[in-house]
């Protein structure tokens, strides 16, 4: 069932996506040559609670850290340990935060340092550009494969592998709802949405094949053919024409929280 939010549910959701939004802006500043995926973990957890929210992503499911942090070939579900970061690896940071029940969830993808080719630059500009394509087709009455057919369009121009077994999803009062909401589909196919449901749009884009395949950690999923994969994602709320983006990054951090 995907469930229509109430005021007091949209309410804590906006304030669950802000928190999001606030700890990707917060851990951009650490993001340097050297730094661990472990160290990224801890800041962001110290970060969300000391907002007032606790990770969404901690146990779920028996993940063993705050937030999902996956590199180069890496698709999602990374988990955070002792490995460094170097200069031209693709960070992504998926980052879920619960606030009085109600979560946030948003990835984005970062180059660490300097950039290794143009290819890679590429790749996250072009998969960002498919999730504004997705949300753009987003509008009370429209279904998930709009959504989906919007990013598979985008993918298709620049030739690059849609991960088919992972998709978007519902969100509230649990990380992941009702309806999936693939990367991939037909205009007017799908589960339809309306004003006052609330999803994630995710799109998964590899340089290479589609295909990918899980780690013996049973959490990493990487790309089958070793070629680098990127992923955005905003959770946002459905309006009669448009959506609202929940886990907006463009907040301002306090003053307190900027490192110098």
């Amino acid at each position: 069932m995907i469930i229509e939010r109430n005021e007091e549910e949209i309410n804590k959701l906006r304030e669950a996506g802000k928190i999001v939004g606030l700890t990707h802006k917060y851990l951009q500043q650490f993001i340097k040559p050297g730094i661990t995926t472990a160290k990224l973990d801890k800041l962001a957890k110290r970060f969300i609670e000391s907002k007032g929210c606790t990770p969404s992503f901690e146990g779920l499911y028996g993940f063993p850290g705050s937030i999902c942090i996956s590199v180069n070939n890496e698709v999602v579900h990374g988990i955070p340990g002792e490995r460094m970061l170097k200069d031209g690896d693709i960070l992504k940071l998926d980052i879920g935060a619960c606030y009085q029940g109600y979560h946030g969830d948003s990835a984005w993808s970062y180059i660490v340092g300097n950039p290794k080719s143009e290819r890679d630059v590429k790749l996250l500009k072009h998969t960002e550009e498919a999730l504004m394509a997705g949300l753009k087709a987003i509008h009370s009455g429209c279904t998930t494969g709009d959504i989906g057919h919007a990013v598979q369009k985008v993918a298709n121009k620049y030739n690059l592998g849609i991960v088919r077994e992972l998709v978007g999803h519902g969100v509230g009062d649990k990380v992941h709802m009702e309806p999936d909401v693939p990367n991939y589909g037909k205009e007017g196919k799908g589960p339809r949405l309306f004003k006052n449901n609330v999803i994630a749009v995710e799109p998964m884009l590899n340089l290479g094949t589609q295909y990918i395949y899980q780690l013996d950690d049973n959490w990493t999923v990487v790309t089958e053919d070793g070629q680098n994969s990127a992923h955005f994602e905003h959770t946002v709320l459905v309006t009669e024409d448009g959506c609202e983006i929940l886990t907006r990054r463009d907040v301002e951090l306090a003053a307190e929280d900027i490192v110098k």
